[in-house]
C-alpha cells in the first residue's frame, strides 16, 4: 500500500552543499523529517554540480519518511550566468542590464524543458526569452523559426 502524504516542502539549496543550516533545518525540522538524512542523500544525488541553486521539492509522509525531487536550476540563474550580469535590472522595460543570442535561450530551454509546462522546443525557448526580458536582458538576433522575437 502506498505512504499516505503528509505534506510537501519546496526549498532551493546549492548543490552538493545542503547542511542544517537555515533554509533547510527549520524547514524540516518544523515538519519532523530527519534533517542530516536529508541532507547526506541530497548531497550525494548533486555532487554533480556543485555550487549551482537547485530547486527541491520533498516529500514528507505521515511516518516522517520523506522523498525527494531535485529539479533545473532556475531559468533566471542560468541567464545570470550565461550573460555574465551579477544581477536582473530594476526597470527592465527601460535601462537594460545585457543580452543574450537565442543559442544561448535554446541552451537553457533544452536543460529546462522536463520542468517546463510546454510541449514544444519553440514555446520552451519563447518561456526562457519572456523570463530574460522580464530581467532586462535583450534577446539578440531573429527566433529560429522566424518573425518577431
Amino acid at each position: 500500500m502506498a505512504k499516505e502524504i503528509e505534506t510537501f516542502i519546496k526549498l532551493q539549496v546549492k548543490g552538493g552543499q545542503a547542511n542544517p543550516a537555515p533554509p533547510v533545518g527549520p524547514a524540516l525540522g518544523s515538519k519532523g523529517v530527519n534533517i542530516m538524512e536529508f541532507c547526506k542523500r541530497f548531497n550525494a544525488k548533486t555532487q554533480d554540480t556543485p555550487g549551482k541553486l537547485l530547486p527541491v521539492v520533498i516529500t514528507v509522509f505521515k511516518d516522517k519518511s520523506f522523498d525527494f525531487v531535485v529539479k533545473t536550476p532556475p531559468a533566471a540563474i542560468q541567464l545570470l550566468e550565461l550573460s555574465k550580469v551579477a544581477k536582473g535590472s530594476p526597470e527592465p522595460n527601460r535601462k537594460k542590464v545585457g543580452s543574450v543570442d537565442w543559442n544561448q535561450i535554446e541552451e537553457i530551454a533544452k536543460i529546462k524543458m522536463p520542468d517546463l509546462n510546454a510541449f514544444s522546443l519553440e514555446s520552451a525557448m519563447k518561456m526562457v526569452a519572456g523570463t530574460a526580458r522580464s530581467m532586462g536582458l535583450t534577446v539578440s538576433g531573429t527566433p529560429p523559426w522566424g518573425g518577431e522575437n
